[in-house]
């Protein structure tokens, strides 16, 4: 490819609202234009890239046994109906009508057509498993797209499924995925960390995210520098730990009945903590929760005897429910945990007049003794003892509080977040946890019956009866990919692209495109493309200056620079490294046809 064919215009400056760097890059060297908020188009030599990213995932999912199919970006409604996800999606899903008055969605994700389509040809155990996977435009209306391609409106995803016939072929299909998965990040020279995470509105018993470490990443990341241990702090858990007294002892029953302390204005953690001159890990704080669509039931729970439970498309679900949360007060809880613990879509603080009509007291001054819902106890407060906390009382608090002995929880469950330093939920280890930012690239499920049970996807079992089968799903953002390889390669003078994303691999940049300088450069460019490197020869009339800067800018990984003055010499610049290098002439073709060749077995090592 000439470059004077190619119509780019590269930037000096990045736009104001690009703060990163893939962002800024991808905009000053014309990867990206912007089309609207979170909306961009892919110019040729960005999406050259991108087609790179596309082929290595796509190469990796057909050795791996996943045929690759594509249903339409627009889905009927109905589907999402019939998976319950219609309502519970929430406003990120684009929903319109066509001309018939039939309920449409521009698919924020697949499983419901995925489903349908599968549905619609399934009889036999004797086709499953069904593994098929689809590159594919969606859409989910962020409140706030931003960071470009890194979180954007309007994406390309690749998402893979499986139907199965049992948990045991699932978990073989999952295994697939996950082998398939560090192959593909192995050749595009990203470094991933497998952690595990919550399947939150996608459902299923179980998941795990494709990390890549980075300062902007929007989630945090819990590792064990002994054992490996790796999870979002959505799911991770670590080992309980021993709430002390004062004198750093651990707590001790007491056989003292709880008593009313009046404390006027203490109402946090920290007012407590000065006011009975003691320490957090003695408190138990209560907080109270609102929960959207919560399919558990709640019958003969207290305070939810009045609660309107609704069905809907098969399911049975209470709109709003309130629990109170119990947890020590040096913790905090994990809303993630809480909602998969309630099966509910979302959990959210209650507001001042919820607060006061459930506890009977506003926040600050919530109890567990006669607090009007369902307690859901964190595992932290189990061994807790001569306790402090709210009285349920405006202005009031109690003390010498036992949980086993004055309250009963209704559930007793993980919810709080871990923290660095918390230790190892592993049982032969002993490490400490720290935290890093990490942004997902990739994420596979296993969905279980949720989505097969819902929309009655049957097929004959070898007894010949009915049988539902379990499902899996797996997806990679393809612009986070390649947004993230810019993050992790680059420099201030561009991007610096790994030889298998490289939109070309060699740059042939002529001083002036002339004379003999134009010979030797034609000559180069019609011997690379017939040895099958990826060549682009710069045969623009611009400055020297101009045709490096850009070839800096767009991340190159081999410059050959033919200008008269080193005749019969060229000049070899490797992106990667600060020097170039002459190399005569009739070395440059093997030189460089050399060094392609092992940046690129270094990439596709096993």
């Amino acid at each position: 490819m000439k470059a004077s064919k190619i119509p780019f215009r590269t930037l000096r400056e990045a736009p104001s609202e690009a703060i990163i760097a893939s962002h800024q890059l991808m905009m000053r060297a014309d990867f990206i234009r912007k089309l609207g908020n979170g909306l961009y188009t892919y110019m040729p030599i960005g999406l050259k890239a991108y087609r790179k990213v596309e082929s290595i995932i796509k190469d990796e999912l057909n050795k791996s046994g996943a045929m690759e199919f594509k249903p339409t970006v627009i889905v009927p409604g109905d589907i999402w109906k019939e998976s319950g996800r219609w309502e519970t999606m929430g406003p990120q899903m684009l929903k319109a009508k066509n001309r018939g008055e039939q309920d449409m969605v521009v698919s924020p994700t697949a499983e419901e057509a995925y489903t349908a389509i599968c549905r619609a040809g399934l009889t036999s155990y004797k086709q499953l498993p069904i593994n098929m996977y689809q590159i594919n435009t969606k859409y989910r209306d962020e409140i706030r797209p931003r960071y470009g391609v890194m979180r954007g409106r309007e994406f390309n995803m690749m998402d893979g499924y499986t139907l199965n016939a049992n948990d045991e072929s699932l978990d073989e299909s999952y295994q697939g995925y996950a082998k398939a998965y560090h192959k593909i990040f192995k050749r595009l020279g990203l470094k991933v960390i497998p952690v595990k995470a919550d399947t939150g509105a996608m459902g299923g018993s179980g998941s795990e995210e494709f990390m890549v470490e980075s300062p902007i990443g929007d989630d945090t990341l819990i590792l064990c520098p002994k054992c490996g241990y790796a999870a979002n702090v959505e799911k991770a858990s670590c080992k309980a730990d021993v709430p002390t007294d004062d004198n750093g002892k651990e707590q001790v029953k007491t056989d003292l009945p709880v008593e009313e302390v009046a404390t006027p204005n203490v109402f946090s953690i920290e007012d407590m903590e000065k006011f009975f001159n003691t320490t957090s890990k003695r408190f138990i704080k209560a907080l109270i929760y609102r929960v959207i669509n919560s399919t558990l039931d709640l019958t003969g729970t207290k305070g939810s005897e009045n609660l309107k439970r609704v069905q809907e498309d098969g399911f049975e679900f209470y709109p709003v429910s309130y629990v109170c949360v119990l947890i020590r007060g040096d913790l905090d809880v994990n809303e993630a945990k809480l909602a998969g613990l309630l099966k509910a879509s979302e959990v959210v603080l209650a507001d001042d007049e919820e607060v006061l009509a459930i506890s009977g007291a506003p926040h600050g001054f919530v109890g567990p003794l006669n607090v009007n819902c369902p307690i859901v106890q964190d595992l932290s407060v189990n061994n807790m003892h001569d306790s402090f906390a709210g009285a349920g009382k405006e202005g009031f608090h109690i003390k010498h509080v036992e949980c086993t002995r004055d309250y009963t929880a209704w559930k007793n469950a993980d919810v709080r977040t871990v923290k660095a330093g918390n230790k190892c939920c592993c049982p032969d280890c002993d490490g400490e946890y720290y935290t890093t930012k990490g942004n997902e690239l990739g994420h596979i499920f296993k969905l279980g019956k949720k989505y097969t049970e819902s929309m009655g996807v049957t097929y004959l079992d070898e007894n010949g009866k009915a049988a539902v089968p379990t499902m899996g799903c797996y997806g990679i953002g393809v612009d986070r990919v390649l947004a993230s390889i810019i993050e992790c390669y680059h420099d201030d003078k561009g991007v610096i692209w790994p030889m298998s994303v490289a939109p070309f691999q060699v740059v042939i940049v002529p001083i002036k495109y002339d004379g003999v300088m134009k010979e030797i450069s034609d000559s180069l460019y019609e011997k690379f493309t017939q040895a099958g490197i990826e060549v682009l020869l710069d045969d623009r009339n611009e400055r020297p200056g101009v045709k490096f800067n850009d070839a800096d800018l767009m991340g190159f990984p081999v410059r050959i620079t033919v200008g008269e003055k080193n005749l019969p010499n060229l000049e070899i610049k490797i992106r990667s490294e600060s020097e170039p290098m002459l190399v005569s002439q009739e070395e440059v073709f093997a030189k460089v046809c050399d060094y392609v060749k092992t940046e690129m077995d270094k990439l596709n090592q096993n």
